[in-house]
């Protein structure tokens, strides 16, 4: 039941005036991709994913708030139906996030996950569908993010000083554990970016030590070679097939 997890990993926004944070990423930004999955050798257009960003004021602080949808069509519902939400409360400067909330609803499987973040100690609670709510506290390291909140600090990353086979490396907190990530820096290409038309992208190769994931630099991020960074394109291979996503729209950017 990780195949969010996977797409956002081998990833991982409206149409008012952005309100840019020092980090660079816009409150006010749309991001619609197509999602396919290789089905008898064809690349079939199954789902949406859209990523969204906002600004939210506490009483005591300002948040990036970050929402990741990911739904599957009507018509491919009786197959596998999917509605899933991430979200990510981060700090606007850092990208850090304070609080990182996942309900998965995936071919009847539901389970919700809040976690609150306070330095490098993390409170989980977690439902799941006809279970008892669990709740337990761990710790994880200072810069460790979340899958949602690590996909736009990478946005943020120096990317133009990284020579091809640079690499850079994260950590993310899932499953009520750490998992590293190394970001590989396989060069630039030009690519269709949505309705931003073509573009320059570093190519970026995504490795995590987990088992959701397959092959040598078969999960690929390409990313636009400018100030933005906008996700254009992610391909991901997993043990049961390969897949892609594919920007269709970018408003607020």
């Amino acid at each position: 039941m990780k195949k969010a997890l996977v797409i956002l990993t081998a990833l991982l926004l409206c149409s008012f005036k952005a309100e840019t944070t020092t980090a660079g990423i816009p409150s006010g930004e749309k991001l619609v991709y197509a999602g396919s999955f290789n089905m008898s050798g064809l690349m079939t257009h199954i789902a949406q994913v859209t990523m969204s960003t906002e600004s939210v004021k506490t009483a005591k602080n300002n948040y990036l708030h970050i929402s990741c949808e990911l739904s599957t069509f009507s018509k491919w519902d009786k197959f596998f139906k999917i509605r899933d939400v991430y979200e990510s409360y981060v700090n606007p400067t850092t990208m850090m996030p304070s609080l990182y909330k996942r309900s998965i609803n995936e071919g009847g499987y539901i389970k919700n996950e809040k976690y609150v973040i306070k330095g490098t100690s993390v409170t989980s609670t977690t439902s799941k569908k006809n279970k008892v709510e669990t709740t337990r506290k761990f710790t994880i390291g200072k810069s460790t993010q979340d899958v949602v909140s690590m996909m736009y600090k990478l946005r943020s990353a120096d990317l133009a000083s990284m020579k091809t086979g640079a690499t850079k490396s994260f950590a993310i907190v899932f499953d009520e554990k750490e998992v590293p990530v190394t970001i590989k820096m396989m060069g630039i290409e030009i690519i269709e970016v949505g309705n931003l038309g073509d573009k320059k992208c570093y190519k970026l190769s995504i490795g995590a030590k987990t088992n959701k994931l397959k092959g040598t630099d078969k999960n690929i991020i390409w990313l636009t070679a400018d100030d933005k960074k906008v996700p254009a394109l992610m391909k991901f291979s997993i043990p049961v097939g390969t897949g892609q996503l594919v920007l269709t729209s970018a408003t607020g950017v």
